[in-house]
């Protein structure tokens, strides 16, 4: 089987109108995968060579788990006040958002008072774009990451008063 490239466009142009994530044809020794890893996105592979009947296999497209910024149990105190201080927390590697455009106005901003379930920012990990819900409430004491800077899972990107 020769592999055809509008055949392979065709196959290209369905898939991102569907659907499905993921669509891989072998036929022999020659093998053709196109993964869909966001809304809008396609890429595809080919391994060479094809020879015989393909075979095809699709898989739905995958439900995205929420992603949720987690308090570390880490406690700080704020100086000499009191105030219970605990950071919200980076669950993965990507870009940080404070927005979800450039012209948007921040998801919260230091003095903003937030509630469990708010999104605080959007991390962005192989061109998908995550809003981060907080599990946490209290009022926002710092912004710890530049907006659109790289951050690591774990690393603080707010700090939290839990008293309001």
């Amino acid at each position: 089987m020769k592999i055809d490239l509008e055949q392979v466009r065709s196959l290209l142009d369905i898939v991102s109108r569907t659907d499905v994530t993921e669509l891989t044809i072998e036929a022999g020794e020659e093998k053709i995968t196109i993964k869909k890893p966001g809304p809008h996105a396609v890429q595809a592979t080919v391994d060479l060579p094809l020879a015989t009947a393909p075979t095809i296999s699709m898989a739905p497209h995958p439900v995205q788990p929420q992603m949720q910024a987690t308090p570390a149990p880490l406690k700080v105190e704020e100086e000499n006040n009191g105030t219970d201080i605990i950071p919200i927390t980076s669950p993965m590697v990507g870009t940080f958002y404070r927005a979800s455009s450039p012209s948007a106005a921040p998801f919260v901003n230091v003095g903003d008072v937030i509630k469990s379930g708010q999104t605080v920012c959007i991390i962005e990990a192989m061109k998908l774009m995550n809003d981060l819900p907080t599990e946490i409430a209290g009022r926002v004491v710092k912004v710890c990451v530049e907006n659109g800077t790289t951050v690591e899972y774990g690393q603080p990107l707010f700090m939290v008063s839990t008293r309001v």
